[in-house]
């Protein structure tokens, strides 16, 4: 046995020890994998795109900044807390407590000490996300006037989002203390664009950041034209990923599970790449 057959072997054990409480996970069988990957294939082909960052991240049209940084490593993510307002199914982690910023495993009970870490690593970027850093606005504004006024200008920071507590007077604040970015999870606020549109005028970048939820892939369609008007940059898609925090809201739906170091959904990446595939068709058509 290769050393990565011996890797596979040990990650389907754990992850069935781990989630063996729940035996009614449906984990991807062969067939299943191989007749996902010639859609996969399929799909990528038709779109025609790079994908980025050794293979993990396939994209139409561009990549924001802020993905690029985060890909090539030069950027920092705050935890700006660890509380949340919007209960989402899909949500992998617990959201139920506030706890002091962190990122990568180290506290900043300050937010001087974060920005002269920023400072020190020369990091090219930061975003700020939680939990819900509006949940505690006057906090997250303070971290990012510290960066603003002890690291390099060119420092590119953003935001992500539910949106729930968002406001005009709040985007004003975050833009003046030097925000280039604000990323919307519309999926807590049933993809309403409102938000969105408010930003744009105020928020030099404004992008839609949600999971590739498989039922919801033809409403996200419908949206591609809307979101276009209502002045977003960028729509970025993830795959929703099974934890012990989501494990009972997930297997309500009838996904297929892939084994990894946090077990991801099949039908996920599939609706994302299903999504991208449209929007390249609608522009083809529109030329």
């Amino acid at each position: 046995m290769d050393l990565y057959q011996k890797y596979l072997n040990n990650l389907v054990n754990r992850n069935k020890e781990n989630f063996a409480d729940y035996p009614d996970i449906k984990w991807i069988n062969g067939f299943q994998a191989e007749k996902a990957e010639l859609k996969r294939d399929k799909l990528l082909k038709e779109i025609g795109t790079d994908i980025l960052f050794k293979e993990t991240k396939p994209f139409y049209s561009r990549v924001s900044k802020g993905c690029m940084l985060c890909g090539m490593g030069k950027w920092s993510c705050l935890f700006i807390t660890g509380k949340c307002n919007a209960g989402c199914f899909y949500c992998p982690a617990s959201q139920q407590k506030d706890e002091i910023p962190t990122s990568q495993n180290l506290e900043f009970e300050t937010a001087d000490a974060y920005a002269e870490y920023i400072r020190f690593f020369n990091f090219k970027g930061v975003s700020f996300s939680g939990g819900e850093p509006l949940l505690f606005f006057d906090r997250t504004l303070e971290y990012l006037q510290k960066v603003r006024e002890k690291c390099r200008p060119d420092v590119y920071i953003w935001m992500y989002t539910n949106g729930i507590l968002a406001d005009t007077e709040k985007f004003r604040r975050l833009a003046d203390a030097g925000l280039n970015e604000i990323r919307f999870d519309i999926g807590a606020t049933k993809y309403s664009l409102e938000n969105a549109r408010k930003a744009k005028a105020i928020i030099p970048n404004v992008t839609i950041e949600i999971p590739a939820i498989p039922e919801e892939k033809e409403k996200i369609k419908k949206l591609l034209p809307k979101m276009i008007e209502a002045g977003v940059t960028n729509l970025n898609l993830h795959q929703l990923r099974l934890t012990k925090h989501n494990t009972k809201n997930l297997l309500q739906h009838n996904y297929t599970y892939i084994h990894a170091e946090q077990p991801i959904i099949l039908e996920s990446e599939l609706a994302a790449l299903e999504i991208m595939n449209f929007a390249k068709q609608q522009k083809a058509m529109a030329n």
